[in-house]
């Protein structure tokens, strides 16, 4: 009988697509889903001829597999997880490994690699982007979990996994537990960043400069040609150009409320959980829940009035300064997200090689871009590197954009037009770059309503002191902590 490399559970548009890049590089693949009849029909149908054996049960797909066993579950995160994990258990040897496919809270990762490794089993969880063309094709492969896993599964991730210009795989062990689908929330995360600030970008050229979208596919297409080569600027060039039959631009009909499925949003509980300032990727998460309150702004746009000004500049340095504020607000959504998994990765004991993460995004992945080549060589050069900003070829080209930067915001600002993680990012910049900031009257503010402490700049950090403000506040301190 032939036996399977591996099999895969969860027939939706994902699974189909592995499937069948899987398949297409040599490998015999078993699939399942709950819902049998889709098994029928896959097999009938994009799987027939192909070297892939459907199965009707979760005892059948097991007794076709080779050992140490390899089921990649592809199935809605949450719940429907956990529930497979139950079902698949009882009918494993140890040694076996189960994976995660999914878009599942790295949380919940740590969690199940505990308990399947409890179990004498193996668990991964893979952060796996590129959407349905990146998975028939070759997507940018995160994984992480038991690392006595990694060389069973090396083969054929690395195989199906996109490839850098020079054949690089986009696939590495990423760390421990949860490390994989931490480093996909974060890629997720910065996701959301790159989209709202294209469409902010949009927003500028649409009603500041009054640009037609013939108009702007034109520069988002010349744009694609420079530094900021990527997927998304790709697609945004595309989607500018794209009409439906009856020769409608499909862009001027679709409704302006955006949807989220949770990651952008775990990345930010994540970066209030660790402390880290990812202003910038939370406003993006906050841009699309302002779009999802469409009646109230209807309403609000008939009652709140903004300014009346019109653009009255040179419209081609203003699309070049967009190009640039762009491009140096997609560096700080970098530094910020990588600031992020530096402190993760200290909270939970990972040890991830940031260069490598940011090849494992070059190709496949939904932010791939030119770009991240840049990130790469910048940590090959110095591991340690504490923030982007500061490796010189970012720190050039931050300085060389600023005043760009500065005069698209003030535009915006004049304009009333909102560009808010164009805006976060600036901001963001000048407070990393400011030696002293406001926070002394902050601690004064704190110690006088509640006895918080502060340090001073005369004395050792670590050493804490009150003022009695008022003069019959007394002399006892609460004590100090950090949430």
């Amino acid at each position: 009988m032939t036996q399977a490399d591996i099999a895969v559970v969860g027939l939706a548009v994902m699974g189909e697509n592995l499937i069948l890049n899987i398949e297409s590089k040599g490998f015999t693949v078993a699939c399942y889903n709950r819902t049998v009849s889709k098994v029928d029909d896959f097999i009938n149908g994009r799987a027939k001829f192909k070297n892939i054996i459907g199965c009707h049960s979760i005892e059948e797909l097991v007794s076709v597999l080779k050992k140490p066993r390899k089921i990649m579950l592809m199935v809605k995160a949450g719940k429907p997880v956990d529930d497979f994990i139950e079902q698949i258990l009882p009918h494993l040897d140890d040694g076996d490994i189960l994976i995660d496919g999914g878009n599942s809270n790295f949380q919940d990762t740590i969690r199940r690699t505990q308990y399947v490794e409890s179990k004498g089993k193996l668990y991964i969880g893979t952060g796996v982007s590129g959407g349905e063309e990146g998975a028939l094709r070759g997507p940018s492969i995160m994984p992480g979990g038991s690392k006595a896993a990694w060389p069973h599964v090396k083969p054929i991730f690395q195989k199906i996994a996109a490839k850098t210009a020079d054949g690089q795989p986009c696939c590495d062990w990423v760390g421990d537990n949860g490390a994989g689908h931490f480093v996909k929330m974060v890629h997720n995360g910065i996701e959301y960043g790159d989209m709202q600030m294209i469409c902010e970008t949009y927003q500028m050229m649409k009603y500041a400069l009054r640009m037609s979208n013939e108009e702007m596919h034109t520069v988002f297409a010349d744009w694609n040609e420079g530094e900021l080569n990527s997927y998304l600027i790709e697609i945004t060039r595309d989607i500018l150009a794209y009409k439906d039959e009856e020769g409608n631009a499909v862009i001027d009909l679709i409704l302006d409320t955006a949807g989220q499925k949770g990651t952008g949003k775990w990345t930010v509980i994540t970066a209030l959980d660790t402390g880290q300032p990812l202003t910038l990727i939370a406003e993006a998460v906050f841009a699309r829940c302002l779009s999802a309150l469409k009646e109230e702004r209807v309403a609000a746009s008939k009652i709140l009035p903004g300014p009346n000004e019109k653009f009255d500049g040179d419209k081609q340095q203003m699309i070049n300064d967009l190009r640039k504020a762009l491009y140096a607000s997609k560096i700080v959504s970098y530094a910020q997200g990588f600031q992020l998994m530096r402190a993760a990765a200290a909270e939970y004991g990972w040890d991830l090689n940031y260069g490598n993460i940011a090849l494992m995004w070059r190709g496949g992945c939904i932010i791939r871009s030119a770009f991240l080549g840049k990130i790469k060589e910048a940590f090959d050069q110095d591991p340690t590197l504490t923030n982007l900003l500061l490796a010189p070829f970012f720190t050039e080209a931050v300085v060389t954009a600023q005043h760009s930067w500065r005069r698209v915001i003030t535009a915006a600002a004049q304009l009333g037009i909102p560009i808010p993680a164009t805006s976060s990012a600036l901001a963001y910049y000048d407070g990393y770059r400011t030696e002293r900031l406001p926070a002394n009257l902050l601690q004064a503010q704190r110690d006088y309503f509640g006895a918080h402490t502060y340090e001073r700049i005369d004395r050792p950090r670590g050493q804490f002191f009150h003022t009695n403000w008022t003069g019959h506040g007394g002399s006892t301190a609460a004590s100090t902590y950090v949430v």
